[in-house]
């Protein structure tokens, strides 16, 4: 048997916050010393590397359920089915529940219970649980879903990614203003056609040095915040990391799913830097010993930052609604989605149209 997307749906934030509001924050490198450069130099240099020209908050009184379950909703209206029959609610995130003005984490019960719970659906048979799993943890979620009902165990799943990052991030690191809000869901489906929808996927996990480089820390500005602690990362090491692991995990699954590197349409990769992006697909190009296809990379970076788990379905969303200028996905298309983040994990997967 083969699984396919049936619907797609998305929570994109409302508020939007410019590079310009970061104009009067405080900024402090790790070693808690203020940054020499002037905030309109460290924002532009930000521009330069991210591509995030702005990014967008979830309101005060909106959580991250409040988010997938908008998203999931979304998809559940354009697959078109009841509610009750889905087998699985798979929600991804990092940080569970945030309320605004604190960054106390409530992940109980799950953010995919109180998912459920907000959708209305009271079938008892309906499974709801969590994945953490960084920022690739929705493409994971895919991956489970894939395996869970091609085993038999599942015939239908809701899979969601949603987070509100902007309620965890420290003030007083420029690395903040990479981070935003949102959610993005999909409904996957048994089907009988196995040539096309989940072709093949790839995951990999690694811990050796990798498992601190994306961390829970303290403020850069030295007692600004007590106790509190904030996401944190080594941009550099990730980057590197990244660039070298990311274009393997995607022709892993590329030469398992028996489609040619000439048949990929689109490559929907997680949306974390701009410049970091723009590497991996020419590292992945360069394996095949081909030059990159002109708009093979969809980009929502620029307008709504990195939202973590939710930037990959959030960016399938768009596209598939035809709300993402110059990009279309078409019926025989085939697709790459991947992703990486914090673990460190990295994961892939092909998909057929």
């Amino acid at each position: 048997m083969g699984t396919i997307i049936t619907g797609t749906g998305s929570y994109i934030p409302e508020l939007i916050k410019s590079n310009a509001q970061f104009l009067s924050n405080e900024f402090y490198a790790g070693n808690n010393d203020p940054l020499t450069d002037n905030n309109e130099v460290i924002i532009r240099k930000f521009k330069d590397i991210t591509g995030i020209e702005e990014r967008r908050y979830l309101s005060q009184d909106l959580s991250s359920s409040d988010a997938a379950a908008i998203a999931g909703r979304k998809a559940i209206d354009a697959a078109k089915i009841d509610p009750e029959s889905i087998d699985q609610i798979i929600v991804a995130h990092n940080f569970g529940n945030l309320a605004h003005g604190s960054n106390q984490s409530d992940m109980l019960p799950s953010v995919a219970s109180k998912v459920k719970n907000l959708l209305g659906i009271d079938n008892p048979d309906c499974i709801a649980y969590d994945i953490i799993f960084g920022c690739p943890g929705w493409v994971q979620g895919m991956i489970q879903a894939d395996v869970f009902i091609k085993a038999g165990v599942a015939k239908r799943c809701l899979v969601i990614g949603s987070e509100t990052l902007s309620r965890i991030i420290d003030p007083h690191d420029r690395d903040s203003m990479i981070y935003s809000d949102g959610a993005g869901a999909c409904i996957i489906e048994k089907s009988d056609d196995t040539d096309i929808g989940i072709l093949s996927h790839a995951s990999q996990t690694f811990t050796s040095v990798e498992s601190n480089y994306i961390y829970f820390g303290e403020s850069n500005k030295l007692d600004s915040n007590g106790t509190a602690k904030f996401l944190k990362m080594h941009g550099r090491k990730i980057y590197e990391f990244a660039l070298n692991k990311v274009p393997d995990a995607m022709k892993t699954a590329l030469d398992r799913s028996g489609i040619p590197i000439e048949k990929v349409k689109k490559i929907l990769i997680h949306q974390a830097n701009e410049k970091m992006d723009e590497a991996i697909i020419k590292r992945f190009y360069r394996l095949f010993k081909t030059s990159v296809p002109e708009g093979i990379m969809p980009m929502s970076i620029n307008k709504l930052g990195n939202s973590s788990v939710a930037t990959v379905p959030t960016l399938l969303d768009l596209i598939l609604n035809q709300n993402l200028q110059n990009h279309k996905i078409e019926e025989g298309d085939a697709i790459i989605l991947a992703s990486v983040g914090a673990g460190m994990n990295i994961n892939a997967i092909v998909y057929q149209f």
